[in-house]
This record gives C-alpha cells, sequence and structure tokens, in this order.
C-alpha cells in the first residue's frame, strides 16, 4: 500500500468535514441578524474552495488545481470588473458592502467563489459525459467545457435574485426581466465560465491522470456537495423577515415570495437533474466495472 492509498481515509474525512461546514453555513443564512452576514458570506464560500483544492488535487494532482485556480480567479476577475466598469458581459451593476472588501470593484469573496462551484460542476459534467479515468480528449475538450456551463448557470439562476434583489449584495442598475436580474446576465456567466472551463480543457488535454486508485466515495462526494448547495436553496423558503415586497434599481417591484419559488423550482428542476444524472452515472460506471 503506498503513501496516497494510506492518506485517502484521512482526506476523504476533511471532504465530508467541509460538507457538513458548508450545510451549517446554508442553515446559517436562514437566521439573518444570529451571526454577522461576511461571516455567513465566508462560510458560503470557503468550504467549497478548500473542497475543490483537496479533491481535485486527488485526480488532477496539485499543479492542475493550482493551474484551475488560477484560470478561475484571473479570468473571473477580469470579467467582474470589466462588468462593473462597463456593463460587458454581465450587464450594468455594482457591489454593496454585504460581501466585504473588495479588490479594485469585485469583492474577494465573489472571486473565490468562482473555484468551488466551478469545479464542482466541472466534475458534474465530467460525469454526465463519460470517460472517467481517461485523459481529456476528443470532442471531450470542448464538450465538457459546455456542458459544465450549463451547470454553473443552473446554480446562478437560482442564487442571483435572491443575493441581487433581497440580500442587495449588488445592484444592477437598470433592474432586470428575471427577478430584477437583467437576462444579459445569465448570457454573461455562460460565457465567462465557458472560457474558464474551455482553458482548464486546453490545459489538460491528453495529460495522464494518476494511477493510484481513486477512494469510492471520490465522485459521490462531489455530487454530494452540488446537490447540497440546491438544498440549502429550499431552505431561504422559511420565512425570516417580515418584507413581502423589494424593489429594483428601477423601481419595479418583485414579491419576496415569488424570488423565492423561483429559486427552489430552479434549485429543483435544473440543479436537481444534473444531480440525478451525475449520480445515475456513478452507478451505470459502478455496475459496468462489476460485469467487467
Amino acid at each position: 500500500m503506498n503513501s496516497a492509498t494510506k492518506t485517502q481515509p484521512q482526506t476523504v474525512r476533511i471532504l465530508w468535514t467541509l460538507i457538513v461546514i458548508y450545510a451549517a453555513a446554508r442553515v446559517l443564512q436562514v437566521f439573518p441578524g444570529k451571526i454577522p452576514l461576511l461571516a455567513i458570506v465566508a462560510l458560503h464560500v470557503l468550504p467549497p474552495m478548500a473542497f475543490a483544492v483537496i479533491h481535485g488535487a486527488m485526480l488532477y494532482r496539485l499543479r492542475g488545481m493550482v493551474t484551475f485556480i488560477a484560470i478561475c480567479l484571473f479570468a473571473g476577475n477580469i470579467f467582474e470588473n470589466l462588468g462593473v466598469r462597463t456593463g460587458f458581459p454581465f450587464g450594468h451593476y455594482y457591489f454593496t458592502d454585504v460581501m466585504g472588501p473588495k479588490i479594485f470593484a469585485v469583492p474577494i469573496f465573489l472571486g473565490l467563489a468562482y473555484v468551488g462551484m466551478a469545479y464542482l460542476s466541472w466534475t458534474l459534467g465530467a460525469l454526465i459525459l463519460g470517460g472517467l479515468g481517461t485523459p481529456l480528449c476528443g470532442h471531450r475538450v470542448v464538450t465538457l467545457p459546455l456542458v459544465a456551463s450549463f451547470i454553473v448557470v443552473a446554480w446562478d439562476l437560482s442564487m442571483d435574485p435572491v443575493w441581487s434583489t433581497i440580500m442587495h449584495a449588488w445592484i444592477w442598475r437598470g433592474g432586470g426581466a428575471y427577478f430584477g436580474v437583467p437576462v444579459s446576465n445569465f448570457l454573461g456567466w455562460y460565457f465567462t465560465v465557458y472560457v474558464i472551463y474551455q482553458c482548464f480543457a486546453l490545459y489538460l488535454r491528453g495529460r495522464a491522470l494518476p494511477v493510484n486508485p481513486l477512494p469510492p466515495s471520490y465522485w459521490p462526494l462531489a455530487v454530494l456537495f452540488y446537490a447540497a448547495s440546491a438544498a440549502g436553496n429550499l431552505l431561504v423558503a422559511i420565512p425570516a423577515a417580515d418584507v413581502s415586497v423589494v424593489s429594483d434599481a428601477s423601481g419595479a417591484q418583485w414579491k419576496v415570495s415569488s424570488i423565492i419559488s423561483a429559486s427552489v423550482l430552479t434549485s429543483i428542476f435544473a440543479m436537481g437533474t444534473f444531480t440525478v444524472i451525475a449520480r445515475a452515472r456513478i452507478a451505470d460506471t459502478k455496475a459496468n466495472s462489476s460485469h467487467s
């Protein structure tokens, strides 16, 4: 038994711990005022990022994850700062102080948030397309970035109106058709994460993967973390404030219950769909392995 195999149980325990911490943070979101909002933001961002680093390094090695993080932080911050200053590619908006200190015009935590959810969505995309345990090559160099980008946008559809229109973490200057969020935001998100994924796919193309066997829980843990994010969105349906109507920057009024309902439905039928398909892929892979 090599050293990598010996450390797997401890690594799996750490990954489980990060999922539990993140799940607890989603519960705390239901009770605003009990814990500083910035602490809740940090607990939403840092556990997924740590999970991505540890989980990803097991397959792509530390060098691969450093590359992924560098691409996420560089591209994410470039496009977010560009968006704030010019409106491209998301639309015209600005960040408030809800998410804490900024680098230029973008909160530090937002830049870091790209890493965790981008990695989880990439992993689900890899599961859905198949070819696990083989080098990234052929059509998957392009199709994996395309599929993973859809998975990220499903997450953004579920959370953007809550964090912007209700919580005012960022403000859309002209409001928008989707509960105060412009349609351009989601097109911009797809474009941004696609650029990130395509750069990473080109880096991985043809590279050999580690020969050490991954623990049985390796793939299910990533799916569980993404599912925990979707389930956490369902908790916002628990009434936590007396405010029933909110206004966006254009003056349009939106029912809080409608925004929350949209978040819940998107979490179930969009994020939930990707979760179920990815989990089914794991089951199929196990079944095929047992029959071979």
